[in-house]
C-alpha cells in the first residue's frame, strides 16, 4: 500500500489548495473527494477574487491568492481573468467610505484608483446616472468561472504536479497509527499517510460528532441568478455596488464606518435577506446577479431550507435593475450555495491529534483567501521553509 506524506479531505478549494502547497514543497499527497466531483460552496459561488474586500489579515491572504492564481493561468487555463473590480457609491455616505479605503490601500500599498461619476458611466456600459456618485476601482483584482474552475486547477495538479485524486471516498474514520494515520472510506479503501488535514464541513461532522457539536460553526445560504446572453455586451471585472460598500469587512475599518452604518433602516428587506448587488458576466455573455445571505447554526441547517426563495430572487433583480440597464433581465438559471464560517472566529482551525488537523468555516472567504492562507497554514502544520 502506497503511503502519503499527506491526505486531505475535502476536494473544495480550502482542501485542494492545501494540497497544491504541499506538492509545491515536493510532498507526496492525495487528496479525496467524497462525491464524484466537489460540488459544494466552491462551486456554487460568485467567482468573484476580492482582496480589497477583506480585512486587514485577510486581504494579505488574498493578495498572496491572487499571486498564486495568475502563475498558475499563466500554465494553465483555470478561467482566472484579470479585469478588476469596481465598487459603486450611489450616495455621499458610500463615497465617503471609498475614499477612506483607497487611503488604507495606499498605505497597504495596495493599487486602487478613484473613478469620478463620468469615469464610471463610461468605463460600465448601461450603468444607470441616477444611481451612481463615484467608483473605487482595484485592478490587479481577477474572476473565475466558479463551476469550472476547481476541476481544471486539479486537472493541472493531476496531470503536472503529482496529485494522486481519488473521487467518490466518503471517510468513516481517520486515526493515529504507530507509523502515521490512516483514513478509511465506505467503499473499505484504506489510505495511509503522515499526516491529514480535514477541510470538508460534512466529514468534519461524521467523523468528530462531539467537536463538530461543539464549535461555533453557522451555515450561510446565498441565492444567486444568471441572466441569459447579453449579445454585443461587455461588462468588465466584479462590479460591487454601494450595499457591498456597506457590508465587507474592509470598509468596516474605515474611520466613517459605525457612524453610516447606525443611520441605516434596521427593519429593511435587504437587512432581512442580507441582500448586496453583485454583477459578473460570464465567458458566455450572460451575467450573474446576487446575492444573499441567510444564517443558521450548523445544527438547524435544515431551517434554511432547500428550495430557493422567489421572494429574495425578486427582490435581487429588482434592486439590479435600479444600478445597471442591462439589455436583458430574462433569466436562464437559478441557484443557491451554502458555506459554513465561524460566528467567533474567521476560520476553525483544531487538531485532533498530532497529525490530524481539522481546518474549515472560512465561509465567504474561500475563493479569495484559500490559496494564500493555505501557503501559510501548511507551513505551520509542516514546519518546513516554503519553497
Amino acid at each position: 500500500m502506497k503511503k502519503y506524506d499527506l491526505i486531505v479531505i475535502g476536494g473544495g478549494v480550502l482542501g485542494t489548495f492545501h494540497a497544491y502547497h504541499g506538492l509545491k514543497n515536493g510532498l507526496k499527497v492525495a487528496l479525496l473527494e467524497k462525491n464524484k466531483m466537489p460540488q459544494g460552496a466552491t462551486t456554487q459561488n460568485f467567482g468573484q477574487v476580492v482582496p480589497s474586500g477583506m480585512n486587514t489579515k485577510w486581504q494579505a491572504y488574498g493578495r498572496e491568492s491572487l499571486k498564486i492564481y495568475k502563475e498558475i493561468q499563466e500554465q494553465f487555463d483555470i478561467t482566472a481573468r484579470q479585469n478588476g473590480s469596481v465598487y459603486l457609491a450611489s450616495n455621499q455616505e458610500e463615497v465617503q467610505l471609498i475614499e477612506e479605503l483607497h487611503e488604507i490601500n495606499t498605505k497597504n500599498e495596495y493599487a486602487s484608483r478613484l473613478l469620478t461619476k463620468n469615469e464610471c458611466l463610461n468605463k460600465y456600459p448601461g450603468l444607470r446616472p441616477e444611481y451612481i456618485s463615484a467608483g473605487l476601482f482595484f485592478p490587479e483584482e481577477i474572476t473565475v468561472e466558479a463551476i469550472q474552475m476547481i476541476h481544471r486547477l486539479q486537472s493541472y495538479m493531476v496531470s503536472q504536479m503529482g496529485l494522486s485524486y481519488f473521487t467518490n471516498q466518503h471517510i468513516l474514520s481517520c486515526e493515529e497509527t504507530t507509523n502515521g494515520v490512516k483514513a478509511q472510506s465506505a467503499s473499505g479503501k484504506i489510505f495511509e499517510a503522515n499526516k491529514i488535514i480535514v477541510c470538508n464541513g460534512s466529514e468534519f461532522k461524521s467523523l468528530f460528532p462531539e467537536l463538530f457539536k461543539a464549535s461555533d460553526l453557522e451555515v450561510t445560504k446565498l441565492q444567486m441568478l444568471q441572466t441569459k446572453s447579453q449579445h454585443n455586451y461587455e461588462l468588465l471585472g466584479n462590479i460591487l455596488t454601494g450595499w457591498s460598500i456597506r457590508r465587507y469587512e474592509a470598509f468596516s475599518e474605515c474611520p466613517s464606518f459605525l457612524e453610516i452604518k447606525a443611520k441605516e433602516e434596521r427593519d429593511s428587506l435587504q437587512k432581512k435577506w442580507g441582500v448586496h448587488i453583485l454583477f459578473k458576466q460570464s465567458p458566455d455573455g450572460s451575467v450573474i446577479i446576487g446575492d444573499s445571505h441567510e444564517y443558521a447554526d450548523v445544527q438547524n441547517i435544515e431551517d434554511l431550507g432547500y428550495r430557493l426563495n422567489m421572494d429574495i430572487d425578486n427582490f435581487m433583480i429588482h434592486e439590479a435593475q435600479k444600478i445597471i440597464n442591462l439589455p436583458t433581465y430574462d433569466i436562464q438559471n437559478r441557484w443557491f450555495g451554502m458555506y459554513s464560517q465561524c460566528k467567533t472566529s474567521d476560520i476553525f482551525q483544531e487538531n485532533i491529534s498530532p497529525n490530524i488537523h481539522v481546518v474549515t468555516g472560512i465561509g465567504g472567504k474561500g475563493m479569495t483567501g484559500s490559496a494564500g492562507f493555505a501557503k501559510e497554514n501548511m507551513t505551520r502544520i509542516f514546519n518546513y521553509e516554503y519553497k
